[in-house]
This record gives C-alpha cells, structure tokens and sequence, in this order.
C-alpha cells in the first residue's frame, strides 16, 4: 500500500544519462503521460510555472478531459518549454515524490525531454552560445565598456540587431561586463582578515562562478570581505563554470565535463579542511545536489558536494557557533529579500532573510515566488512575456513593500525584479545580493 505523500524528506535518483533508453522519446512519451496523468489527478502545482496551467488546461479541453486525448508530440513539449527547472514543484508542492511509490521528479523529466531534444536536433544556437559563458566572459572583460554600451537596453540599433538576429528580447537589461573580474579585484585587496576573530580557525575557498567573476565582483568582494573581517581564512578559485547553462537545455555531457573539471580543481582545498562557498545560488544548487545525481560515481564530486555552503547559510553558522566579530548597523528604508528557488530548493531554510534579520532595527520583508527568469527564460524574446507573467506575484510583492533596497540570492532574478518594477511605474532599487546589503551595514564595503 502506498504511503500518504510529502511525510519523508523527498530524495533524487541518479540520472542515467549515459543509458540509450533516456533518450527514447517512445519511453521518454509513455513516463510523461504516466507523470501527467498523476498531475491532472491533483493539480497542487497548477500556481507555480505556466507548465501546469498549460498541461491542464490541454486536458481540460481535450475531447475525453483525460491525458489519452493529448497527442505526445503536439501536446507535450508546450508543457515542457514552460518549465524554467525552478525545481519548486518537487521541492514545495508535489506529494509524491519519491520515496512515494509514484517516483514523481517532474523537472528532470522535463530536462530529459530537453535532453533528448538536443541529443536529436542539438542545441538551440542561440542558447549554446550564450551557455559558453567562460569565453564570452573573456573576450567581452578587456573591452567591457564597449560590451556593456552595446548591449544596454537604451542602445536601440545594436538592441534591436540583437533581438532580429539572435531572439534576445531588446527591452531586457543584460549583465554587465567588468574590465577587471572578482579574481583580479580579489588579488588586488589589500584587506588583512582579522585574525582575533571567533571564526578564525575556519578556512573557505570562494567559488567565484561565472557571473561573480565576470559580471558582479562586487557580491564576490563583499563575501570577501565580510568572512575575512569575521576571521575566515580565504581563498578564492574559479576553474570553470558550473555548466547550468548547458544543464537548462539538456546538455549533460557538458554540465558531467564542468563537474569533473571544477570538482578536481577544488579537492584539494577540501582534503585541507576548506569549506566550499557558492555566492549564487543556481550554482551552490549545481555543486551540492546536480552534480551528485550526474556523476554518482565521481569521488571528487561527493566531496565538493559535501564541504559545499551557500554564502549565507555559512554567516548565519558563523553567527550561531563563533559569533560575529564585526556587528552590522541598522539599513535605512529596509530590504525586500527574495529567496530565490535554486536557493529554496537546496533545502536549507531562508537563509538570505535569516542573514538579514542579524542586522539590527532593519525591516526585512521576504518574498517566496518565482522570480520568471529562469536563466535565458527572462532574456530570450520567445519566453520573456511568461518570464514577466511568472514574475507578477514577486515583482508585486516588492512594489507593495517599497523598501530602499532589494535583493536576491540569484542575481538574474533581482535583476529582472528591480526591472520589472521599473516598468510598473515603481522605485527600482539597485539590484543586490544580500551578502552586498549586509557587507555594508557592517562598513565593509
């Protein structure tokens, strides 16, 4: 008999992705109308993504009212394009998760549908060269200025080139490009950590990420400085990006290429007792549960997976276990905190608003939607009005809070927050990241 849903911790299968059955559309077809049929039968999820709105409303108006009537190849992929792999739906929602005897893992049924596809028809053009973040982020940082004036959203021809060329929508603010990345700033410090610290026996090494190293040194800065002004003796290494970009289209022999690769660079840090620390949250999420599920075999994944820590979640430790040295000082005009869902779904509570609230006399205000942008999702023309609709409940949340700064564990995501606000007729804070907000209330920054 099967257990009621949702009363054990929800747990992952390995994917099996080197196999050929994962990439059978037959059996890729006949799991997701098994998976379809559960989610007509309970519709829990029908408020997250635009996936079940359109799964539902597909059956609903189907000739039987049943998943039967859905035709595979018409029907199924509209559900999967709207799927940002937000990972909500497995983590918040959905009762029968495994170890229930459905096994549901509806996202990475949507990713080996993905998979398949570019397996079968390779990657969307488009989206495989902005996933090759690494070279993009070298040849745009020695002519950043020039980069970051071409593709401003105020630059109406080379905008409107881009969005006629490549599908990238001309309204969307784009990340900025920096002449100097977070590993050279970083080099170029001349901070000294406070060695009298309660923390000073930790060491952690900074995983700087693709988009802190090339496009926002300064959450990498201000994670820096406040772990060295707490004592934390740290380094800072970037061998690679963690490959999400490959994963939102499928490509997992590139994301099991960028795991081993990164996970060998950072071993021995980790068999030297240095904690890992992810400053975003789309990659901690990579390091500590995608990895694990793509190489389950690969010894230096496990142990990068275990020594990993959001840069949050380490300063509240810090401030549960040693204390902090450096106390921070009230924010005037408080902080709308949003907790991004790569952040939630690592299961390690709120973690940004719970750093946040550590500063005194503060108002913090948290919000728990989906941002939309869901990494190209919010920037290609094709996805960028559902990116907006998914994003109407944050985006409204944040208007009504109307606090000086806003802020979010992934930096797209407050981005496109502080954006949409903008477009509302609403004051668009600068978009932060809270280790940001909290290095400056302790004068670090």
């Amino acid at each position: 008999m099967s257990s009621e849903g949702s009363l054990q911790a929800p747990i992952r299968h390995p994917l099996p992705w080197k196999e050929e059955s994962f990439y059978d559309f037959d059996q890729i077809h006949t799991e997701m109308e098994r998976v379809f049929d559960i989610c007509h039968g309970c519709r829990r999820c029908f408020n997250l993504c635009d996936s079940f709105p359109r799964l539902f409303d597909m059956i609903d108006e189907s000739a039987t009212g049943e998943v039967d009537s859905l035709k595979p190849e018409e029907h199924y992929k509209p559900v999967v394009d709207a799927c940002t792999l937000c990972d909500m739906c497995f983590m918040t929602k959905c009762p029968y998760v495994p170890p229930h005897d459905f096994n549901l893992d509806f996202p990475h049924l949507m990713l080996r549908y993905r998979a398949a596809e570019t397996r079968r028809d390779g990657a969307p053009k488009v989206e495989r060269q902005l996933a090759q973040t690494d070279r993009n982020g070298r040849l745009a940082q020695p002519v950043a200025p020039i980069a970051n004036l071409f593709s401003s959203s105020s630059n109406t021809v080379s905008r409107g080139l881009l969005e006629s060329l490549a599908g990238i929508d001309r309204e969307v603010e784009l990340p900025k490009y920096h002449s100097q990345t977070f590993t050279v700033q970083a080099r170029q410090d001349d901070r000294v950590r406070d060695a009298s610290a309660p923390a000073a026996a930790r060491k952690a090494v900074i995983y700087s990420t693709c988009i802190v190293e090339y496009n926002a040194p300064s959450t990498g800065m201000a994670t820096k400085a406040v772990l060295e002004a707490n004592g934390v003796q740290t380094e800072i290494l970037y061998p690679a990006c963690c490959g999400m970009p490959y994963f939102e289209h499928g490509d997992l022999k590139s994301v099991a290429r960028q795991a081993a690769k990164v996970a060998k660079a950072f071993r021995p840090y980790v068999d030297k007792g240095y904690d890992v620390i992810a400053p975003t949250a789309s990659c901690g999420l990579m390091l500590k549960f995608e990895w694990p599920l793509i190489l389950p075999d690969n010894e230096d994944v496990k142990v990068l997976a275990a020594a990993t820590r959001d840069v949050c979640q380490y300063v509240v430790d810090i401030a549960k276990k040693e204390g902090l040295k450096v106390q921070p000082q009230p924010v005037e005009g408080g902080v709308t905190a949003h907790l991004a869902c790569h952040a939630r779904a690592q299961n390690l509570g709120p973690k940004s608003a719970e750093m946040l609230k550590l500063i005194p006399d503060t108002r913090v205000d948290v919000i728990e939607r989906c941002s939309g942008h869901g990494g190209t999702f919010g920037v290609m023309k094709a996805t960028r009005p559902l990116a907006r609709k998914v994003a109407r409940n944050a985006v409204n949340a944040a208007k009504k809070a109307a606090n000086a700064h806003v802020c979010s564990d992934c930096p797209l995501a407050c981005k496109h927050i502080s954006q949409e606000l903008d477009l509302a007729g609403a004051p668009a804070p600068r978009a932060e990241h809270p280790i940001e907000i909290f290095a400056a209330a302790c004068g670090l920054t």
